[in-house]
């Protein structure tokens, strides 16, 4: 295995490279990012993976969890961001299924590739597509998590199910016929003008690797993304606590508005909030009034709150093991 290096994020993070078997562009790798430092004594193990035309830039996100006792990592899944090849059509797959070797090449770099394991729990997070991705990996490894924290994911179509179904037929048979053609765009950049310091916006990343208008999409991905969806649809049973953080509301309009600083614009937050009791039986749903789709990159109060709720939640299902008592020898029989 590549040795780590520095990373793009500066002295406190470091990156390492993740050789992944070829696929017909050549060949591929993830990237696995961590911090130089991690927190004393720490106790989970976070793995966060992004969503659609996105890459891992959030270092406040790395902050909160190893101030609550975390080594945190995150993952450039093949074709996103550090891993991103020339040549090669960003972000395609055509089975979301495929990321299972990106991510058990990352959990065994960290450690929890199924043998002894690291001592730490294991916390997964993920964000939209990520979050879609990360479920049905763990329905596919029941008990090989402790925990799944949810970033508005990509669990239902804008169109509810009724809308997916319809396209389905549609989008699978273009996905057999050209499975690489693009399709046309319905990015407006208006996400990108509601977050990018580029274009008003708070936050400062590298827009080639999170394009203002996304990266193009394809009836193979697409195809994916739905059979991904009908799966969660029927229900994944997942054996562990999940918690979901989702927006109050979503504005899904062609045109810009100054709603879209304090809402989702890239998915239907009503119908994946229907949908999150399909993941499994101990589900926590936190709504925040003014969140954008990327919950954690929403106004400094939204997000401060937005922290809060995971802590929360955290204190509640992933509690600090207490200390080990040495027994008193003094201590009558």
């Amino acid at each position: 295995m590549a040795a780590w290096e520095p990373d793009v994020l500066g002295d406190d993070y470091e990156q390492l490279t993740l050789p992944l078997a070829p696929d017909a562009e050549g060949d591929v790798v993830a990237t696995l990012v961590r911090r130089r430092r991690a927190g004393d004594d720490p106790y989970l193990d976070v793995l966060y993976v992004h969503g659609w035309s996105d890459y891992f830039f959030q270092t406040d996100l790395a902050d909160f969890w190893e101030a609550h006792g975390a080594r945190f990592h995150a993952l450039d899944l093949r074709k996103y961001g550090r891993s991103l090849r020339p040549g090669q059509t960003p972000g395609y797959v055509t089975d979301l299924s495929t990321y299972d070797e990106d991510i058990e090449a990352a959990l065994a770099a960290m450690g929890h590739d199924g043998a002894e394991g690291s001592g730490r729990a294991l916390v997964l997070m993920g964000h939209s597509t990520g979050g879609l991705t990360l479920s049905l990996w763990l329905a596919r490894h029941p008990g090989r998590a402790a925990a799944l924290v949810l970033n508005s994911p990509w669990l239902e179509f804008q169109t509810r199910e009724v809308g997916r179904l319809l396209l389905e037929p549609v989008i699978g048979a273009r996905a057999r016929l050209t499975p690489t053609r693009r399709l046309p765009s319905v990015d407006l950049g208006f996400y990108t003008r509601s977050v990018s310091k580029d274009f008003g916006g708070e936050w400062t990343y590298d827009l080639a690797w999170r394009p203002q208008h996304g990266f193009p999409t394809t009836p193979a991905w697409l195809a994916a993304i739905f059979r991904g969806q009908q799966t969660v649809a029927l229900g994944l049973s997942l054996g562990a606590p999940v918690l979901v953080l989702l927006s109050a509301r979503s504005t899904l309009l062609p045109r810009w508005s100054p709603e879209m600083l304090r809402t989702d614009t890239a998915i239907d937050v009503d119908g994946v909030a229907r949908r999150c009791v399909q993941l499994g039986d101990l589900v926590t749903l936190a709504r925040l009034d003014g969140a954008l789709h990327d919950v954690l990159l929403s106004a400094r109060p939204v997000r401060a709150l937005a922290y809060g709720r995971i802590a929360q939640w955290a204190a509640a299902y992933l509690p600090r093991p207490a200390p080990a008592v040495e027994p008193d020898p003094r201590a009558r029989r």
